[in-house]
């Protein structure tokens, strides 16, 4: 700060050493006055100088200084106060701007909410006739026709599913209730809703429940289930998907297996991030990268720890991992 202050106070200094110049010049060429009082008068204003920019440093920059360690924030709580002339404008010029600034944040805020409580209101609105389209569906003669329509049906009625799920996360926390839910009845309807994606790619299910109750919240507990499913369910062909549930280490574990496409070694750190699809089958137009982002988020939430094992061209294994009751306490009251 020492250096920026003498930068900014250079053309002051460059001035006082002239002025002192010019006093050594006039002794110089008036003999009537002794030499010895011109260093003497020139001496004593050098150390007056540097006394005064000493003092001046001090009170000058100790604005600056606190400015500079302020952590900036929309309100400016804590932001220095200003002791001099120009140091008050530089406040009152931040707060001016603030005060703008939380206006238009404020506004903003308003502006995304309104758009998200409107597009929540359009996907509810989008599943009656995604319903009906189902009921019609029943009505349809040809199979294979009838197959196709179900599958397109099914993708449509998934990625809503998703974006209504990606809207509610956020405030998921608020949204809990932890308690006793059924795995089978769980399974069984998540399974049922991709029969006809199933049926179509010859893949079936193979479950083995040795724990049937889990302490979790239900809804929440479908999505990630439905996420992982249809994932396994993408990504084979004419396999059996395993699903069993058992106690490892004392903590209940679901664990949901395929023999599909697998994923690489390379791939595997990054699959709960969002967006992100694969880097070995770049080409596949099909993945939004979505489902299993939203799916670990909804698993931190819910205190799940999802741990993924997996052989590209051999298949992959997701366990999902809960906690005790006593750990979920945190989470929400029972």
């Amino acid at each position: 700060m020492i250096f920026s202050y003498l930068k900014e106070r250079i053309s002051w200094i460059i001035l006082f050493i002239v002025l002192q110049v010019i006093t050594l010049i006039v002794g110089y060429m008036d003999m009537t006055i002794p030499m010895k009082s011109i260093y003497y008068i020139v001496f004593i204003q050098f150390v007056i100088g540097i006394i005064f920019l000493c003092i001046r440093y001090r009170k000058e920059t100790k604005f600056y200084i606190e400015l500079m360690e302020w952590k900036p924030e929309i309100d400016l709580i804590d932001m220095p106060e200003g002791d001099t002339i120009f140091s008050k404008i530089v406040t009152r010029a931040l707060e001016d701007q603030s005060q703008i600034y939380r206006k238009e944040y404020t506004q903003l805020q308003l502006d995304v909410q309104r758009e998200k409580d409107d597009l929540l209101v359009w996907i509810h609105e989008v599943k009656t006739p995604l319903t009906t389209m189902q009921l019609m569906l029943e009505r349809v003669e040809g199979k294979e026709l009838r197959a196709q329509l179900s599958y397109e049906w099914l993708r449509i009625h998934l990625l809503l599913d998703q974006q209504l799920h990606q809207r509610r996360i956020p405030f998921m926390k608020n949204d809990l209730y932890i308690e006793n839910v059924d795995l089978q009845s769980i399974i069984n309807e998540e399974i049922r809703t991709l029969r006809s994606w199933c049926m179509q790619k010859g893949i079936g299910f193979q479950i083995e429940l040795n724990v049937t109750q889990i302490l979790s919240d239900a809804k929440w507990l479908h999505f990630i289930l439905r996420q992982i499913i249809t994932n396994a369910v993408k990504y084979s062909e004419n396999n059996d998907i395993t699903i069993e549930s058992l106690i490892i280490n004392n903590q209940h574990t679901l664990q949901i297996s395929d023999k599909g496409r697998g994923i690489s070694a390379k791939d595997l750190p990054r699959i709960f991030e969002k967006g992100f699809t694969s880097t070995k089958e770049h080409f596949d137009q099909g993945s939004s990268g979505m489902g299993l982002y939203l799916a670990g988020q909804a698993a931190d939430s819910l205190g799940i720890r999802i741990e993924v094992t997996s052989e590209w061209g051999r298949g992959t294994c997701f366990q999902l991992i809960f906690q005790k009751k006593n750990e979920l306490l945190h989470i929400t009251s029972m």
